[in-house]
């Protein structure tokens, strides 16, 4: 991975995952349109997904962004078509395919698109752009998607997991079939009891979601303000307390989120999770059930990169796990992506 240009200052640890006196955040780009998610891009550098700029752009190797997918104005692209020639609308999350290319979320478009950049073109793995309810069990592409927010690749890397918002499911996208399913969600809006059937239950508004290493899919619900997992078809919440706070450190269940909006699964299972409007990052341990701080003062601001609790963000939202560990967080309201390196 290209070595990216780096501001910032020595810092303290945050949480148990971090070695003491070993990080800190550093400034890697600004100058984006609400920057909502970034992952690296197999042929170097990062692909970049900007709400506001409705559009994807590719920061290379020289620090230089590049339009790869999106006209920049805001629409509903004709697809098949040149990236650079097909309309988003508020896009909202990435992933990269096994094959290479670029999974992203048209999220008010309601579809997911492939962008390969062999070739230069965008064609559609999931909704027909006409939001509403339909199709499951059936071809993904002619499927209906009530907007399309957070996209997570399964460890079998064939299942993409996309988080339909609108319709209070969690669906998975087969990539080899191209067929789509329900896995979370009766399409009913209401707070699931731990323990139930994933697919019986109903949800608030699944905005992320992400899987980890040995199956777990973790849901992350934005008015909610929790974080619930999936496992065996049995769906619980492990944390948040379901109502918006200010959080903290300690018991999962006990630290209050405020509209949660992305996560991210680190190398050894934790989650991360963007704590939107509590400005901040925080990381859930799993098998501690405690969940801790890493980055963000918990007040709206835009501080100079350095000491991760003490410098402020305004409303994150995209986080990243580099192969090397290091975590990217896209500081959206600055217009920002920081690098929290270990």
């Amino acid at each position: 991975m290209t070595d990216l240009r780096l501001l910032g200052v020595l810092a303290m640890v945050c949480g148990a995952a971090y070695a003491p006196a070993s990080e800190h955040l550093a400034l890697v780009h600004g100058d984006l349109n609400q920057p909502f998610a970034i992952v690296a891009a197999p042929a170097g550098g990062y692909w970049i997904a900007e709400q506001l700029g409705h559009r994807v752009r590719l920061l290379d190797a020289t620090l230089t962004l590049v339009p790869v997918v999106g006209t920049g104005t805001k629409g509903l692209g004709t697809i098949p078509g040149a990236g650079t020639a097909v309309a988003l609308d508020e896009p909202h999350s990435l992933v990269v395919a096994p094959d290479g290319t670029l999974l992203l979320a048209d999220t008010m478009n309601s579809r997911g698109l492939r962008f390969d950049p062999r070739l230069g073109s965008v064609s559609a793995f999931a909704g027909t752009g006409i939001g509403g309810f339909a199709g499951d069990g059936g071809p993904a592409p002619a499927a209906r998607f009530g907007n399309v927010y957070g996209l997570a690749l399964g460890p079998d890397g064939r299942t993409v997991y996309v988080a339909d918002l609108d319709n209070r499911r969690v669906r998975a996208i087969d990539l080899a079939a191209m067929t789509v399913s329900t896995v979370a969600g009766n399409g009913q809006k209401g707070v699931p009891l731990d323990g139930a059937s994933a697919t019986a239950s109903p949800l608030l508004d699944p905005r992320a979601v992400a899987v980890d290493h040995q199956g777990r899919l973790y849901v992350l619900e934005r008015s909610g303000h929790c974080l619930r997992v999936v496992e065996h078809g049995i769906i619980r919440t492990v944390a948040g307390t379901g109502k918006a706070g200010s959080g903290g450190d300690g018991d999962a269940l006990s630290m209050a989120l405020n509209g949660p909006k992305h996560l991210c699964i680190d190398r050894d299972d934790s989650v991360i999770i963007a704590d939107t409007e509590n400005h901040r990052i925080c990381r859930y341990f799993p098998g501690e059930h405690r969940m801790v701080t890493i980055a963000g003062t918990g007040t709206a601001g835009a501080g100079d990169p350095g000491v991760p609790r003490q410098t402020a963000l305004n409303r994150p939202h995209g986080v990243f796990v580099d192969a090397d560990g290091s975590l990217f967080i896209c500081d959206s309201a600055n217009g920002r992506i920081l690098k929290l390196v270990k």
